[in-house]
Parts: structure tokens; C-alpha cells; sequence
């Protein structure tokens, strides 16, 4: 991660033959990202074009306001799109731009903690459908992602959490060491001006993208290690499915860690997880997302939403665990009865 941005943008935007140059954004990076390099040289002839902000607009009626706007901007299969934003963004954009005249190119800009560790690196694209995450979508990687310290700052603390929580989920796949250093670190104060707190926390996000491209760089679509990047989703997704249903949105970030003590729970169970370190994790996002609440009537649709989830085959219902720090278990079948057990511990916690 470099500091100097519009260098960084330059150089990647010059390195990409195109006809017509469009930024995408939602009202949010408009307002708050789209100053940081609007002045650059490169970006004075961009089109714009602006889709609501939050996961809600993650829809196919965003989708095809990106198509048309693209269509009536004269973009030909030689043009190129910059999405400027969160996870939203860039999953929406790196969609619309692959299949917009069967695929232009795309960067990624990445403006929150989330996508910068997690939704811009790997080549997933898509949007929410039929009330379940990330239900339609392509695996087609970026031109390039540029990733900047600047944008951090215009983040207020959910989200900075937010993004927090799958840098956590990265620390598990890992090592002890980096788990640790996580775990010993509050991200809250690390943008407050503070040089030194927000050079570490740069630090950490170039190793959480370290680990995360070192696993996609083995499974690029999926087949198998890289189901590990699912540990915390298939409970988290849930709960962010679930939220959505009673309008009631989530941060995704605040799902996964919420999902994370869920699986953990049966990694401790199933594979000889350390307890001790489970209850760590638990106290950590106990005192930093909270928790979320639900009732024992709510067990029938979250057994759903999970039967939905894609690393699913046929009637299995499987999960990502976990044997100790960085030692993954993919493709864990788990019954009704164990996720049940799942969902009374973390509902009694």
C-alpha cells in the first residue's frame, strides 16, 4: 500500500488501452472519496455514474442503471471502469463490467476497510437476489486494485469494525502471531491522526490482502482451499439474509464476526478448536460488534438462508471450521441438530 495516490492512479489508469474512461460511485464516495482524486489529470474526463449507497442497493435495478448509464455514455467493449467505493461497489461494478458487452475492464478503488481486505481482491463480482447475498454473480479479476490509507480516514467507526472483522477471520487462517496482533489492537483509534496507530493498522491490511491472495492464488474459482475465506459467512450470511428480509440491514463486517464466534463454536465442537482461544475471539466481538439478537422461533429461517449458501451440495449443509489457528477444515457437514446447538449457544452467550 503506497501512500501517494494520484501517482498510484496515474500509473494504473495509463497502463490500460480504453476509448472512454467511467467512475462509478454511490452517493456516499461521491460526496466523501471522489475529491481525493477528482484533480487527477487522468480522471478529468471521466463519466459518472452514482447508484444509492449500503447493501440494499446491491440489486439488479443498480445493475441496470450501470448498463444504461454506460450505454448512453457511448462505452464500446474497449472502455474501462474505475468503481470508486465499498464492497457494494466494487461487487456491483466488477459485475456490470463483466458482462456489459460480454466484458469491458475494470479497476478497483477501494474506500472502506471491508473491501479493501476482502470484496476488491480475488475476482468476485455480483449483486443480491431473491433476498440472498451475493446470489448472481462472475469470478473475472480487475485490471488492478489500488489500495490507500487516505480513504480510511473518511470512515466512522462501524465501518472501520466493519472491515476489521474479516481481517480477524484472515488472523485465524493464518498464524498465532498475526491473530494476536489483531486481537491486541483497537482499529477505532487508528485513523484519529495518530501516525504511528495508522501506519500499523496499514500494516495490517497489507498483510490480511497478503493472506487472502496467497489462498486465491491456490483456488481461483473456488473448488476448494478457498472455501477457507468462508469461515464466519455461512452463519454470517444468514444474518445479514435475514436482516435484509425484515429490513432491518446489517453491516457485513458485524455479520461475520457475529458468524465467527457461531463457527468457532463448532469448530470447537467438531474439530478440537482451543477453547481458550474461542473465548478470546467471543470477548473481542462481544466488546467491540456487540451481539446480535434473535429467538428461538427465528431457528426455522436461518436454517434456510444457510441451506442457501453456495459451497452447499445437494441436502449437506457445510461449513468452513477450524482445527486450531490457520489449521482450515473445509467442507464440514454439519446437521440440523449441530447448528442448532450453534444457534442456542450463541442465543445464550
Amino acid at each position: 500500500m503506497v501512500d501517494s495516490l494520484p501517482e498510484r492512479l496515474t500509473e494504473a489508469v495509463s497502463a490500460v488501452s480504453f476509448d472512454r474512461l467511467f467512475c462509478l460511485t454511490d452517493t456516499t464516495t461521491l460526496q466523501l472519496c471522489w475529491p481525493l482524486i477528482s484533480y487527477v489529470p487522468v480522471m478529468q474526463d471521466a463519466v459518472m455514474i452514482t447508484i444509492g449507497a449500503t447493501d440494499n442497493n446491491k440489486t439488479i435495478e443498480s445493475l441496470i442503471h450501470v448498463w444504461d448509464s454506460l450505454q448512453k455514455g457511448g462505452a464500446t467493449r474497449h472502455s474501462l471502469l474505475i468503481n470508486l467505493g465499498g464492497g457494494m461497489v466494487t461487487d456491483l461494478g466488477g459485475f456490470a463490467a463483466s458482462t456489459f458487452k460480454r466484458g469491458i475492464k475494470y479497476i478497483n478503488i477501494p474506500t472502506t476497510l471491508l473491501s479493501q481486505v476482502d470484496a476488491s481482491v480475488g475476482g468476485k463480482t455480483g449483486i443480491n437476489f431473491g433476498g440472498l447475498k451475493n446470489e448472481i454473480g462472475v469470478f473475472n479479476l480487475s485490471e488492478s486494485v489500488l489500495l490507500a490509507p487516505d480513504f480510511l480516514r473518511t470512515l466512522d467507526d462501524g465501518n472501520l469494525l466493519s472491515g476489521y472483522a474479516e481481517m480477524l477471520k484472515h488472523g485465524l487462517l493464518d498464524r498465532k502471531d498475526h491473530l494476536y496482533g489483531l486481537l491486541s489492537f483497537n482499529p477505532t483509534v487508528a485513523c484519529g491522526g495518530d501516525v504511528t496507530l495508522e501506519r500499523q493498522l496499514v500494516q495490517m491490511v497489507a498483510r490480511s490482502v497478503a493472506v487472502k491472495e496467497r489462498i486465491v492464488g491456490q483456488d481461483p474459482t473456488e473448488q476448494g482451499i478457498r472455501k477457507a475465506l468462508n469461515l464466519g459467512h455461512t452463519a454470517g450470511h444468514a444474518i445479514e439474509s435475514m436482516s435484509i428480509e425484515d429490513n432491518h440491514t446489517v453491516l457485513h463486517g458485524y455479520a461475520v464476526a457475529w458468524g465467527l464466534v457461531m463457527e468457532l463454536y463448532l469448530s470447537v465442537v467438531k474439530c478440537g478448536f482451543p477453547s481458550q482461544v474461542f473465548h478470546q475471539i467471543e470477548a473481542y466481538v462481544r466488546e467491540y460488534y456487540g451481539k446480535f439478537h434473535y429467538e428461538c422461533k427465528h431457528y426455522d429461517r436461518l436454517i434456510q438462508f444457510i441451506r442457501h449458501d453456495k459451497k452447499n451440495m445437494g441436502e449437506s449443509i457445510n461449513f468452513t471450521l477450524l482445527g486450531g489457528i490457520g489449521d482450515i477444515r473445509i467442507n464440514q457437514v454439519c446437521n440440523i441438530a449441530e447448528i442448532e446447538q450453534m444457534l442456542d449457544y450463541y442465543r445464550e452467550c
